[in-house]
């Protein structure tokens, strides 16, 4: 049975399981002293144009906080949208392990954080009694599904320099929107101001693994030693470096990338004939809000399985995957049909 709760309830690509195995033949240098490891990094330096450094970790919320707690110290601010991962669904793992202050800003009514929001709230430097802000993590694309523009990251990479932050980015799912937005990954990291990223590639298929890709080369100083700090330094690192490599050889993110956000497309196009379903959210990435009657959740939740966004107007959010079909959403939209009474 397909899910439309998240891109983590899919498997493996096929290529990523691959190069794992070919991985697996012979013995290598442990802590990423291995050749794959050294070629992958090159491979990243490539692709986004730039002497970056990579470091390879085990998940999404090690990725965060090794960012996180490797530009900033524990009297230190992050500005974060309010719906966001860090603030939202890491537990208090980045608050516990950086030692931090998260101010939670407002978003659009599309999930997105608006430049005057943050700059309105770059309050009290140099006060004692406050906690410095230091940081602005932004989430590509939103917990929304919606996607900032290089327009857009350039004015917050301008902001960020001109207030002396450092610019994270938390991109679980940045190949889908490097994907959306039809552009390379260096057009909304490398070139528009950002100092560290989280970069996913679970979500886009691989078995496990996160990386966390340093552009600022200030924070290159002390991450070898966080990396081993917050337990996120994997003996075998190989393993994950290899799933990278698979990822960026030949654009395999972006073809993986554009079929879950064509999928996703394709669902929402056939929900918008319903009267009784309204799209919540611009259509971006590889994902679709909707709310529905409250009274067909269990039926459908049967068969295809997600996760209430907003309980209180019963806002459903649909997650496609490299491995949606589009077999899954006709199916789905006769489910939907059915309960209609269409």
């Amino acid at each position: 049975m397909k899910s439309f709760a998240s891109d983590n309830y899919a498997g493996v690509l096929p290529e990523v399981m691959k190069a794992l195995m070919e991985a697996n033949i012979e013995h290598a240098g442990s802590y990423g002293n291995d050749e794959l490891t050294k070629n992958t990094v090159d491979l990243f330096r490539r692709v986004f144009d730039a002497e970056l450094d990579v470091h390879f970790v085990f998940n999404g919320t090690g990725a965060n906080v090794l960012s996180i707690s490797a530009a900033t110290q524990s009297y230190h601010a992050v500005l974060c949208a309010d719906i966001s991962h860090i603030y939202n669904d890491e537990s208090s793992a980045p608050e516990t392990f950086t030692g931090c202050r998260f101010f939670p800003l407002p978003t659009n009514e599309n999930g997105k954080l608006e430049i005057e929001t943050v700059r309105q709230r770059l309050i009290r430097k140099g006060d004692l009694h406050f906690p410095q802000i230091k940081m602005l993590s932004l989430t590509q694309s939103t917990e929304y599904g919606s996607v900032y523009t290089a327009e857009e990251l350039t004015a917050f990479g301008n902001l960020c320099r001109e207030h002396d932050l450092y610019f994270h980015m938390d991109g679980s799912r940045f190949f889908n929107a490097t994907a959306s937005l039809a552009c390379g990954l260096k057009d909304i990291s490398t070139k528009v101001g950002v100092d560290i990223l989280s970069l996913g590639g679970t979500k886009l298929g691989m078995m496990f693994g996160e990386a966390v890709v340093v552009f600022n080369k200030k924070l290159s100083e002390h991450l070898n030693y966080k990396h081993k700090q917050v337990m996120q330094l994997a003996s075998k690192t190989r393993f994950i470096a290899a799933q990278y490599q698979a990822l960026l050889k030949d654009e395999l993110w972006r073809k993986t990338a554009l079929h879950a956000n064509n999928m996703a497309q394709q669902l929402a196009q056939g929900l918008k004939p319903f009267a009784q379903i309204k799209i919540t959210r611009p259509v971006s990435a590889n994902v679709v809000f909707a709310t529905i009657p409250l009274s067909w959740n269990e039926a459908l939740t049967q068969q295809f399985p997600f996760y209430v966004w907003r309980e209180d107007i019963n806002e459903v959010r649909l997650m496609c995957a490299w491995d949606t079909s589009e077999n899954d959403i006709d199916l789905f939209i006769k489910a939907v049909e059915n309960l209609s009474g269409n």
